[in-house]
């Protein structure tokens, strides 16, 4: 990766929304056009239209930007612009000396949002009860594309592309060795960041390893192979595969296919924003009737403001389409030889089938919770710090190779 002078340039950020552009989203809002719904479905069809009306007017009327604006605004953020494109990040800085260097990455819907309830944990444990030798530097990047690194000005920014500029990230940071972390589209980041930079990456831990599910029904002779535990989990896999492809793969079809037709209607409609993404907090996560169940309100709207006030919608979805059309769509994985963590969420999903996961993963840690869902860090923020730090822990404590 060629990088000039003025390319390596980290600007300091902080955020800062125009008045106009609130204003402007208070009159869309005001002036939603409402569609028809069936009586009776539920979340069948979608997001149910009482509950979306009552969630745009709490946007509407009670929603503080300003708040989550300077709430955001107290982490140190910064830009740089890295392989054309504007890379936006926050970098906190643990008050322990000797804390290890960690990138967390998020994914689809997700942004920066969801560390807020565990960046100060990770960052400064001393200060929650835990200890200081588990202490982190973070890093939070937003993907290109997404949020406030975005949009991108050019084709090919797929997850591979991804890795490879937050590894430049981190070395412009004057990081030599650090772990990482992800869920969703940030589990391939850094999945494949540990796998390409094994000189530098101490650790990968994951919510999840894409493709380590059962994509067809398993044979007699694949489950006699197993233990009686993961021939139940690989059913467990398939049915849930079955059901993704019936009923929620939708949202990922379009995006793989036509992401630009899509962004005319998101990019012009908050509350058609809203819905695309508040429907995915309901169905991914440990709820019951609502995403709230899981997730605090204010932050999901938060989320939601996010890819609204940068325009995002269309070049986040890009990222599907260049994963399903990059020469490597269909290939199995590539292996790994970085330490590898697992954390599981049972309302993941997809179902990480250990077999699959070692054939070219290397797994030292396995975690799996009883409660939790695909946003972990904003679930089940004391489980996920805590496993984190157990992770890297017996990293530091291992003996040498």
């Amino acid at each position: 990766m060629t990088t000039t002078s003025h390319e390596a340039r980290i600007r300091p950020f902080s955020l800062a929304i125009p008045e106009s552009d609130l204003e402007d989203l208070r009159h869309r809002l005001d002036r939603t056009r409402w569609p028809d719904e069936l009586p009776g479905v539920g979340w069948d069809y979608g997001v149910p239209r009482d509950y979306l009306r009552e969630l745009a007017h709490y946007w509407r009327h009670t929603y503080d930007w300003r708040a989550a604006e300077a709430r955001l605004n107290r982490w140190p953020q910064f830009m740089t612009t890295i392989d054309g494109a504007d890379v936006h990040f926050a970098h906190i800085r643990s008050p322990e000396p000797d804390a290890t260097p960690l990138i967390i990455t998020h994914g689809w819907p997700g942004s920066i949002v969801e560390f807020e309830r565990i960046a100060g944990p990770l960052t400064d444990p001393r200060a929650h009860g835990a200890d200081p030798a588990d202490a982190f530097h973070l890093v939070l990047p937003s993907i290109p594309g997404f949020t406030l690194s975005g949009p991108t000005r050019e084709s090919g920014w797929e997850y591979r592309r991804v890795a490879a500029a937050f590894a430049e990230l981190m070395r412009r940071l004057g990081y030599d060795r650090y772990g990482v972390q992800g869920g969703d589209w940030g589990a391939a980041v850094s999945r494949e960041l540990g796998r390409i930079r094994p000189d530098a990456v101490t650790g990968v831990h994951l919510n999840l390893i894409p493709g380590t599910g059962a994509t067809s029904e398993p044979t007699e002779e694949e489950l006699a192979e197993l233990s009686p535990a993961e021939r139940e989990r690989t059913w467990a896999s398939w049915e849930r595969m079955r059901e993704w492809s019936r009923d929620k793969q939708g949202y990922a079809d379009i995006q793989s296919t036509r992401p630009q037709t899509l962004a005319y209607a998101l990019n012009d409609s908050p509350v058609g924003q809203l819905a695309w993404i508040a429907e995915k907090f309901k169905e991914w996560t440990d709820s019951v009737d609502r995403p709230e169940d899981a997730v605090d309100r204010d932050h999901l709207l938060t989320d939601v403001m996010l890819y609204w006030l940068t325009g995002t919608a269309g070049s986040s979805a890009r990222i599907y389409y260049e994963r399903a059309h990059a020469p490597y769509w269909g290939q199995p994985p590539e292996p790994s030889s970085a330490p590898t963590a697992l954390a599981l969420f049972p309302r993941e999903n997809f179902i990480v089938l250990r077999h699959l996961a070692e054939r070219s993963n290397r797994i030292v840690r396995w975690t799996e919770f009883d409660r939790g869902g695909h946003f972990g860090a904003m679930e089940e923020p004391d489980l996920l710090v805590g496993d984190i730090r157990a992770f890297f822990r017996d990293l530091r404590e291992a003996p040498p190779a």
